[in-house]
């Protein structure tokens, strides 16, 4: 009999282990999955023997939602200006890269290991995606060249229909003779486009949900944008389409859309998602027994299969899929280097177990050890590489400060932030010399970390963040004022 008490002391101090290995992950220079894997093997039962763990079908159903919540978030924080011009390169590496991944990868197991044909290209299609939760905790906030970025986290939060739909293929070969393989062809032109329709349509109905509907509480908005994400999900995966797809197409258009309680709803999510992949990598850390990692077997295979994938398969990938596109020979080997795996591959690593396909926990240690090798060299090394290349960018400014109305669901009235760029007609004018549309103020004004009380003679500088009330009816003026950037 389960002990809940029990269960809620041990989850509460997982999750306090896994929210201070953070501020090492970063001191370390290593990314923060890696310790988070780590965490789970060492209180598995392999370990201290303080969690015993084994079952694939929770795991499997923890992985996915954790992603749903990683997906959502990341769309959300990603400006639709930047995804577009990096939308042709993201969709290549999302489709034809993770297919000459496959291949490569799968030609390599089969004759190094004298795997069969159909069993390496299994093993090729559970590590041919990249991983979004590694490349948003990766990339996030740091000073990356902005189309490098986004190309990178628009390939990852796209490319999980491909690798779902090539795993599932070769498993119906494996187990069935492949009479439904034609079938499964088809569906991935059914899970992609349904998913990319099925995603701006909840999206929309989401953003008009959020912003017509006035709640009592303002603490609600964050879980209502969130119960959306899971609609979105599993609406779309009961019709075999890509539910993982479509969240990241809804979050998109929400969180490029004006939205009640903007802030709030964005700042949720991020705690949410961290909390999510926390428990997401412990679990998927204690599903894995050391003892059966660490052996020599799939130590050296793991290895090999890690070289071949980071060395070969990745960079003929990002080489092929980006012919005749604006990328340089720089920007390649970034590209090559900065694709990450993560949780997906162990998440598709359970499917040939579920589907009790042979030697399937073989290949989940093996598929677990390419992935932690790959986290560990390449994700510690993305920042050293593209500061090598000459790739990084101006550092990223994350304002510390929010300012919103606790009772906006029931006033007919927003507070906007806005900064004020360089190229901003604002610059330098004052602010009694500035034309609002009617029913606007300008609540508050942060200048390099100091709060100034506006007054019609203060004089707007490069840098300011402005705080602007308004009723809700003056925000299309607003935007139309300043149009050149986003509020």
């Amino acid at each position: 009999m389960i002990n809940i008490d029990y269960s809620i002391l041990l989850g509460s101090l997982l999750l306090i282990i896994g929210i201070i290995t953070t501020k090492f992950s970063s001191r370390l220079g290593m990314p923060a999955l890696i310790l988070f894997l780590a965490v789970g093997m060492i209180v598995g039962s392999d370990g201290l023997g303080i969690i015993y763990f084994d079952n694939a079908t929770y795991a499997q159903l923890i992985g996915v939602l954790a992603l749903i919540i990683i997906l959502f978030e990341g769309g959300l924080q990603t400006r639709w200006t930047t995804v577009k011009s990096v939308l042709k390169p993201s969709l290549s590496l999302a489709t034809l890269g993770v297919l000459i991944t496959t291949s490569v990868v799968a030609i390599v197991v089969h004759f190094l290991f004298d795997v069969p044909w159909l069993e390496a290209f299994l093993f090729g299609s559970i590590v041919g995606s990249t991983d979004a939760a590694a490349v948003f905790a990766v990339l996030k906030g740091q000073n990356i060249n902005p189309k490098l970025g986004a190309t990178l986290e628009a390939e990852s939060g796209t490319n999980d229909p491909m690798a779902m739909f090539l795993t599932l293929m070769f498993i119906e070969l494996l187990t069935s003779k492949g009479e439904n393989v034609l079938l499964l062809i088809l569906s991935f032109f059914w899970q992609m486009g349904m998913g990319v329709g099925i995603g701006l349509m909840f999206g929309k109905l989401a953003t008009m949900s959020i912003n017509r509907i006035n709640l009592d509480s303002s603490g609600l908005y964050p879980i209502f944008a969130l119960a959306f994400a899971l609609l979105t999900y599993s609406g779309t995966a009961l019709i075999h389409a890509s539910g993982l797809l479509a969240v990241y197409v809804a979050a998109l258009v929400i969180g490029n859309s004006d939205l009640t309680y903007k802030t709030s709803i964005f700042r949720f999510n991020e705690g949410f998602a961290w909390m999510m992949q926390i428990l997401m990598f412990i679990i998927l850390g204690l599903l894995v027994f050391p003892s059966q990692l660490f052996t020599a077997e799939v130590i050296g295979k793991g290895l090999l299969i890690a070289i071949a994938l980071i060395f070969i398969a990745r960079p003929i990938a990002v080489y092929v899929s980006t012919i005749k596109m604006d990328f340089t020979h720089k920007e390649k080997i970034f590209l090559s280097w900065a694709g990450l795996r993560g949780a997906v591959p162990i998440v598709l690593a359970t499917f040939p177990m579920l589907a009790g396909i042979a030697d399937s926990q073989a290949i989940f240690n093996v598929v677990f050890f390419v992935v932690f090798t790959s986290a560990l060299i390449q994700g510690s090394t993305i920042l050293l590489l593209a500061g090598k290349l000459g790739l990084t960018g101006p550092i990223k400014a994350i304002s510390a400060h929010s300012l919103e109305l606790v009772s906006i669901g029931k006033a007919n009235a927003e507070i906007i932030e806005y900064e004020v760029h360089k190229d901003d007609l604002l610059v330098n004018k004052k602010l009694v010399d500035i034309i609002f549309p009617s029913n606007v103020l300008i609540n508050a004004i942060i200048r390099s970390e100091k709060l100034i009380m506006p007054s019609g003679d203060t004089c707007l500088q490069e840098g300011d963040i402005l705080y602007i009330l308004t009723e809700k009816t003056s925000i299309n003026k607003l935007k139309e004022m300043f149009r050149d950037h986003e509020l």
